[in-house]
């Protein structure tokens, strides 16, 4: 397994996005995807899901909507014990190089510091957590060259 730290940066291909900062959170089951303005939409006499990602204060937002025919609803507790609902969808990251298929609910975390919460579901069996350490994924990019 590799060892991952408080914190890290991964790229969302699916959206174009590189960089983006990342919380390891072993405290957290999901993963979670700031996003705002999110909505469904009927096209097609079919139902799509429409979001903008980031806040509009990120350096790598872009205003513009994202939609999606694949996704699905479930109920999830928030980071202050209450449930609620929230659309999920699945995207790809990368991380230390390697592409990984995440579930990602997309959430309001406009009063996080990180726009990107990577939970227990998806470090299970392939990460070890570090808490004392930050960023390795950039680390070891630089040892590569």
């Amino acid at each position: 397994m590799t060892v991952i730290g408080r914190r890290d940066y991964i790229d969302l291909p699916e959206f174009d996005l590189a960089n983006i900062q990342a919380k390891i959170d072993t405290g957290a089951y999901g993963c979670s995807l700031h996003c705002h303005e999110i909505a469904i939409d009927n096209f097609e006499g079919k139902e799509i899901l429409k979001f903008k990602l980031l806040d509009p204060l990120h350096p790598e937002y872009e205003d513009k909507y994202i939609y999606t025919h694949e996704f699905s609803d479930k109920v999830v507790k928030n980071s202050s014990g209450q449930t609620e609902h929230r659309y999920t969808i699945q995207t790809s990251i990368i991380l230390f190089s390697k592409t990984y298929e995440v579930e990602f609910s997309l959430a309001d975390r406009e009063q996080m510091r990180y726009p990107i919460l990577l939970g227990r579901k998806f470090l299970r069996g392939r990460f070890i957590v570090d808490v004392a350490l930050k960023n390795l994924s950039k680390k070891s990019k630089r040892r590569k060259k």
